[in-house]
């Protein structure tokens, strides 16, 4: 069977230190629609979003688990907590654990929800804790607990284009993150500054600040297609931008289907291409 060439493989670090998480191995397939292949020992587990399996070996248990699988040994309010604030991110009620049951290595794969790059984090070089937009966590080792992150300031969550709520990751096994178009990361230092679309951040580190700016000029706020607000990032800690968000790239398709009465939405973000557009960006 003939796959895609790798762009990218990796694992968990043989470096002695014990970890909560099941140490996972990777391997991720493809360009512009990419799909990642896990690869677990007897007894590992991984966690996905549901709806994103690809394919699984022999061996591999399924199992549908309401709310975060890292907290099910927790009371029956504690389950309708963790599902509730799953509903609050836009995901599903349910997560799915992949557990290998047999006697040698299998593997399971998850494929990517649109067109983009997959990143992995190795949250234990990351300080156990990355914070990013809601509809970013594709897959991870178990032992990995996917919660919610508030804006805390109400401009940010209004006018930030990810909404008042984003994912919290924590833990210190491999966590596989998707976002539209290609990625850049970039390290911040201490008081660095970086101004962006807002829908263009993918990811950053609980020490990056984050706020929203008024773009500034009539000109540019009603014509310039970036909306009114652009989003301010300030360091130090780690970024990671998107080049294409999914909301851009939802709208340049709806863009391209005529209408009921036969036109078509025109110039993303722009009075041309509706009020909504002027105020929030992509």
């Amino acid at each position: 069977m003939s796959t895609a060439p790798v762009t990218m493989r990796g694992g968990q670090s043989e470096d002695g230190v014990p970890r909560t998480s099941d140490e996972i191995d990777y391997e991720i397939f493809g360009h512009e629609t990419q799909y990642v292949e896990i690869t677990l020992d007897p007894g590992e587990q991984t966690i996905a979003e549901a709806g994103a399996l690809m394919y699984m070996t022999e061996g591999i248990e399924m199992a549908t688990v309401f709310g975060d699988p890292s907290r099910q040994d927790s009371s029956l309010f504690g389950k309708v907590l963790s599902a509730g604030k799953r509903a609050l991110t836009g995901e599903s009620l349910f997560m799915t654990t992949f557990t290998n049951q047999g006697s040698g290595q299998a593997c399971v794969a998850f494929g990517a929800p649109h067109p983009g790059r997959m990143v992995p984090l190795h949250l234990d070089q990351l300080g156990g804790e990355i914070i990013c937009q809601k509809d970013a966590f594709l897959c991870g080792a178990r032992g990995i607990t996917v919660d919610i992150a508030f804006q805390k300031r109400i401009g940010a969550g209004l006018f930030g284009g990810e909404g008042f709520i984003m994912q919290r990751l924590r833990g210190d096994g491999i966590v596989i993150v998707h976002a539209g178009g290609t990625m850049m990361y970039r390290e911040l230092s201490e008081g660095e500054t970086l101004r962006l679309d807002t829908g263009c951040l993918m990811a950053m580190g609980p020490t990056v600040h984050y706020d929203i700016q008024f773009v500034g000029g009539l000109k540019n706020a009603f014509f310039g297609g970036e909306g009114l607000f652009l989003a301010t990032i300030r360091g130090p800690g780690p970024v990671w931008l998107q080049s294409l968000p999914f909301s851009r790239f939802a709208g340049r398709l709806a863009s391209a289907i005529p209408s009921a009465t036969g036109g078509s939405s025109k110039g993303e973000g722009s009075v041309l291409g509706g009020l909504g557009e002027m105020f929030m960006g992509d």
